[in-house]
Formats: structure tokens, C-alpha cells, sequence
């Protein structure tokens, strides 16, 4: 037997620098606006003895997405209780964070504990928040001084029928599927908290279904989606991998409902979907799925192992060139041996490496530098592209990689998906003179292309009180418009009159911009070409109006490792590689050269159900 071993991409970087510790999940390492703003004992007595001072005390801090409150509660010699229950941080993401952080310090008795990586805002404005109270009660230096939390033992070997590597939606849509087509499985995943990109998407999934969309007037059909998926990929998607996940897509939504993941009742409109088959999970983000996959792994505990703080280093082959295992390193010391039969790659892309994207980028945006002054949306950890340097080493083929997709929901300085957001309906894109430049239901790369052509590459996304009735009500996303507000990434105004000098362009071409959407609305042809849907879109008359800055953002890889229909990963050659298998982003030959908005959480489900199946067919031989 031998080891093909293969290195990372460019800007890899290992698993100990991004993963540290024993609660590390993806998304969201911006650092602007933390900040403490208040601590003071809510109540406490000194004990006796100079010891700590029992009682319960409350810091005042900033997160992620707004302000909440740490409460701890000490006796004369220990925390016994952390209370962050107000946050209203990203779900699975900063809000997982801040309770696997809690968990640590109650159980081992110390505040020397690891920021999450991805959720670095989240878990400094926590850890500032037991500082502070800490020193209230008189315990600072004690739980200052008490050592880390050690890491969970794993072992250096382990024998499976499949292996998946990658922990994100495609990895564990891969994973449950060889289960439950009676395979045994380990997955290994690098960070710390499972859920890759899928875990901070907005969850939208494309597919045709009569049963919903007839009831909203929406005229659709597997074939309007196949040929909308093909030309909004410019025609570069593989056909036979096309049809597949157009016709599939539906059973996917039932394959998740069976887990039970719950739906909205209606379909909408991802940005640049081209079309209403949008499903979304009825309670917020892409989150649900992984929500949904944690349960069953919990619950098939005998069949499914899912080992953290893993970064696979490579691919075991024996002598006919089969893939039989990966070997890997916990984190970033310890090596690992997983014997399996069959492996299934889903690493997704490679999108947050900065050096590797731009030594790609010949095709769509060869003329825009892809460096670090554009952001990513991908989490920063894991989107690194090392599957792809895995796949590669065992001779499969890498097509399409130029196929790089921006999204035009950026924000400015990070890249990241947050506040208002560009999906959905009800809402203008208008630029620094307050102008619509373009069509808001184009694809996106229209839109990105036509932002970069604005004065700064840059433009405003305004929508008023049909978008968020409630300013206190959260969004898909767990954001209020006060917290936003309270961050000051947006900006307000009772009227068109006053967002205009709040946003300041010229309040007079702003609102021709509103007005002109609205005679849309009402049946007029636009010049942009936006077509209204009289299910979904109203006329923005009434305040209050908000506004939020956006940035074109890299969002998805489109190229990555050659598959067939049935998942295996092909060489350049055309033969199949024995043995491996690959699903989600780090594939490609799907999307073509641009993705529809809500295809990717489709592919996902879709790809990593076809090589879960597969694979434990081949491995169960």
C-alpha cells in the first residue's frame, strides 16, 4: 500500500493557527465595534475569609450583531452559573460560541479559555464580560491563573466503511445518507463546531414544487429550472449534472423534512435566483440543516462518528490507485489514520484564499483583482480549497476553477453577509447619487459587474417599514433594525428626505429611484428590465426608510473536482478514481461560470445524498 500526499494551496494555513480549542466554529471574524460598556454587581455579599464575594454580577458588552448582558453567578469559590440568554448572535454560530464558552468555564473553573475561531467578536465580548465580573467578585487572578481546558482524546486509528471529510451541509447530507443506505461512517471535520458555509447561509434551496407554488400562482417546471440553471451558468454546466440536481432538488426537500427540518408554506426569491422556488427553513438560516444532521448523528451515535479538530493532511491509496483512507492531524499535533473503503470529499470551496483565488482568476473576473481588499462570505477557516490538493494528489481532475462568483451583498471591510440583506423583495439598489443602476433581480454577476461600474464600487440597498415592520422584531438572521442601527452599519430616516441626508445622496434622485420602482409595481415596463411579481412585490410608500452600504463579495467557487452524475470523482482522463467520492462546493461542472442565488444549498442536499448512497454501495460491495 502506498500514500499520496499532497500540499495544501496557497494560504493554507494549519489547523492549529485556525482552529484552536475545543469550541471553534466558521464565520464572522470581524472586529469592529466590540467594546465593554458596563459592569456593575447586580448583587453580592463578601464572604467571609477575604474569599470571593458570592452573588450575581453583570457586565454590559457588545457582540456580534448587538449589545447584551453577561451574568455571573459565583458562590465564596466558584462560577456556578453564566447567563448570556439576551444575545442575539448568529445562531450556530456566535451564539453556539458564547454556550460552548460558557459550558468550559463552568466545568474546568477558568477564564483562560480560547477565543472561537469565526466567532471572534462573540467570544472577546464574552470573555471581557467574565473579566469584569470576575474582578467584582474578587476571583480574577484565581480563575485567571487556573489552567486551560484540555483538548477530548481522540484515537490514532480508526476503521470505517466510509469517510467524509468536510462537516458542512454536503459533508453531513453525504454522511446520513451512506448511513442510512446501512454504511458506518466517520466524519472529519477541522474546525471545532460543525456546519461550514451552510450554517451561516440564509438557507435558501431551489426546487420545483407544485405543491407550494401553485397555491402562489407560480408557474414553474422542472424543465423552465433546468434550462434557467444552464443559461444562468452562461452554458458552461455539465448537462447530465444539470439534470440531476434539477430533477432531484424536490426530493431533497423531503429527504430534510424527513429529519425534520420544517419549511416556510411559501417559496420565494434568493438574489440572482432567477425565479420563486426559493425554499427557506421556517425558522432562521441555513442553521436549521445543521441542526437537523446534529440531531441525527446524536441519535445514530452507534453508526456515525463525527470527530472535530481534524484537518486532513492526505489520501491513502493502495497499489491499484483506490482511495482506502485519509490521514490527518488533530488538532494540528496528533496524527490520525481513518482505514475506510470509500471517502467522500466535501470541503467545500476555496473562496477565503486570497492567493489561490487570484492565481485562478483567468475567466469571469479576469479583469478585477481578487485580493484581500475584496472580501469573502465563506467561512475563513474552511474555505481554503484543501480538498481540492486532496482530490488532486489521487489523480482525480480539477475543472472550472477560474469560475469564481461574486455576491453583491458584501459588507464594506470584511465581505461579510450581514444586516440588510440583498435577497427577497421590496427593496432598490441605488448608487452614491442616489440613482437604480440596475435591474435587482439579475443575476450576480450582472449586479456585481454593473456595482463595480458605480462611483467607489459601491451602492446603497434601501427598503422601508414592508421589509421590517418591527424594528425590534428579528430577522432571518437574528438581527433587529436596532441593533443594526445600534452598531450604526445602517442608517434611518422617518422619510425619503431625511435617509437621503442620512445616506447623503441627493434626496431628489432618490426619489425618482423609489418612484420608478413603484410605477414598476404598478405595472410599468423599467429600464433596467426588473419585472414586478404581484405576489411578492409592493409599493415602498411609507417610512420608516432604511439604508445599508454594500460591496461585491467573492461567494462561491464554482470550479473544483471533476464528478460524474453518480458523485465519483473522474481523472483527466475520464476514468474513475476507485474509491472517492465528492459532493457541495469543492466540486464543479454544476454551476458553470455563474451559480443561481439558492442552488448551492440544493446542490448540497442533492449531491451529498448521491455520493453518501453511492459510496456506501461501493464500500458494502
Amino acid at each position: 500500500m502506498t500514500r499520496t500526499s499532497t500540499p495544501i494551496p496557497a494560504n493554507g494555513i494549519s489547523r492549529r493557527t485556525f482552529c484552536k480549542g475545543a469550541a471553534v466554529l466558521g464565520i464572522w471574524g470581524g472586529l469592529a465595534s466590540f467594546g465593554l460598556t458596563s459592569c456593575a454587581p447586580h448583587t453580592g455579599a463578601e464572604s467571609a475569609g477575604g474569599g470571593w464575594k458570592a452573588g450575581t454580577y453583570t457586565a454590559e458588552v457588545t457582540g456580534h450583531n448587538a449589545p447584551y448582558t453577561v451574568s455571573v453567578t459565583f458562590s465564596d469559590d466558584a462560577i456556578t452559573a453564566i447567563d448570556t440568554a439576551s444575545n442575539q448572535e448568529s445562531l450556530g454560530v456566535g451564539a453556539d460560541a458564547l454556550k460552548a464558552l460558557s459550558d468550559q468555564v463552568v466545568e474546568n473553573q477558568t477564564i483562560n479559555i480560547d477565543t472561537v475561531t469565526g466567532a471572534t467578536l462573540s467570544s472577546m465580548s464574552l470573555q471581557e464580560g467574565l473579566k469584569e465580573c470576575a474582578e467584582q467578585a474578587g476571583a480574577l487572578e484565581t480563575l485567571e491563573e487556573a489552567a486551560a481546558p484540555e483538548k477530548p482524546a481522540v484515537k490514532s486509528a480508526y476503521d470505517t466503511d466510509v469517510c467524509v471529510v468536510g462537516g458542512g451541509g454536503a459533508g453531513l447530507a453525504s454522511a446520513i445518507a451512506a448511513v442510512q443506505a446501512g454504511a458506518n461512517v466517520i466524519v472529519l471535520e477541522k474546525c471545532g463546531i460543525t456546519g461550514g458555509s451552510t450554517n451561516v447561509s440564509e438557507g435558501a434551496l431551489n426546487a420545483v414544487d407544485p405543491e407550494r407554488q401553485d397555491k402562489q400562482g407560480i408557474e414553474d417546471s422542472i424543465e423552465t429550472f433546468y434550462d434557467t440553471t444552464i443559461k444562468g451558468g452562461h452554458n458552461q454546466g455539465t448537462p447530465e449534472l444539470v439534470h440531476y440536481l434539477t430533477d432531484n432538488a424536490l426530493d431533497s426537500v423531503h429527504w430534510l423534512e424527513s429529519l425534520g427540518v420544517e419549511f416556510k408554506d411559501e417559496c420565494g426569491s434568493a438574489t440572482g435566483s432567477l425565479g420563486e422556488r426559493s425554499h427557506y427553513p421556517a425558522t432562521p438560516s441555513g442553521n436549521t440543516y445543521i441542526r437537523s444532521f446534529q440531531k441525527f448523528i446524536s441519535d445514530n451515535a452507534d453508526k456515525i462518528t463525527l470527530l472535530n479538530d481534524m484537518q486532513a493532511t492526505e489520501l491513502i491509496t493502495d497499489d491499484a490507485g483506490a482511495v482506502v483512507g485519509v490521514r490527518a492531524l488533530y488538532d494540528g499535533a496528533d496524527e490520525v489514520t481513518v482505514n475506510a473503503k470509500a471517502v467522500i470529499i466535501a470541503t467545500g470551496g476555496f473562496g477565503a484564499n486570497v492567493e489561490y483565488r487570484q492565481s485562478v482568476n483567468d475567466g469571469v473576473w479576469k479583469e478585477v483583482v481578487l485580493d484581500d481588499s475584496i472580501g469573502c462570505t465563506n467561512i475563513k477557516p474552511c474555505a481554503q480549497g484543501e480538498g481540492l490538493a486532496l482530490a488532486e494528489g489521487a489523480g482525480a481532475e480539477l475543472i472550472g476553477l477560474s469560475d469564481i462568483q461574486l455576491h453583491p451583498c458584501g459588507t464594506p471591510g470584511t465581505g461579510l453577509m450581514e444586516d440588510i440583506r440583498t435577497s427577497g423583495r421590496n427593496r432598490i439598489f441605488v448608487n452614491k447619487e442616489g440613482k437604480r443602476f440596475v435591474n435587482e433581480g439579475a443575476e450576480r454577476d450582472v449586479l456585481c459587474k454593473n456595482i463595480f461600474a458605480q462611483p467607489d464600487g459601491t451602492y446603497w440597498v434601501v427598503v422601508n417599514t414592508l421589509r421590517y415592520p418591527d424594528p425590534d422584531e428579528p430577522d432571518a438572521n437574528g438581527a433587529t433594525i436596532n441593533n443594526m442601527l445600534a452598531l450604526q452599519h445602517i442608517v434611518t430616516g422617518e422619510t425619503v428626505d431625511e435617509l437621503a441626508k442620512a445616506m447623503d445622496v441627493d434626496a431628489a434622485n432618490l426619489q425618482a429611484s423609489i418612484d420608478a420602482y413603484n410605477a414598476v409595481v404598478g405595472g410599468a415596463e423599467d429600464e433596467f428590465g426588473f419585472v414586478a411579481d404581484n405576489t411578492a412585490d409592493a409599493e415602498m410608500v411609507d417610512g420608516p426608510w432604511y439604508a445599508c452600504r454594500k460591496v461585491p463579495t467573492v461567494h462561491h467557487t464554482m470550479g473544483g473536482i471533476h464528478v460524474n452524475v453518480e458523485s465519483e470523482a473522474v481523472s483527466a482522463d475520464g476514468k474513475v478514481i476507485p474509491g472517492l467520492y465528492a459532493a457541495g462546493e469543492v466540486t464543479g461542472g454544476i454551476h458553470g461560470s455563474n451559480r443561481l442565488g439558492g442552488n448551492a444549498i440544493a446542490d448540497c442536499m442533492t449531491f451529498g445524498r448521491n455520493a453518501g448512497t453511492n459510496a456506501a454501495k461501493y464500500a458494502l460491495a
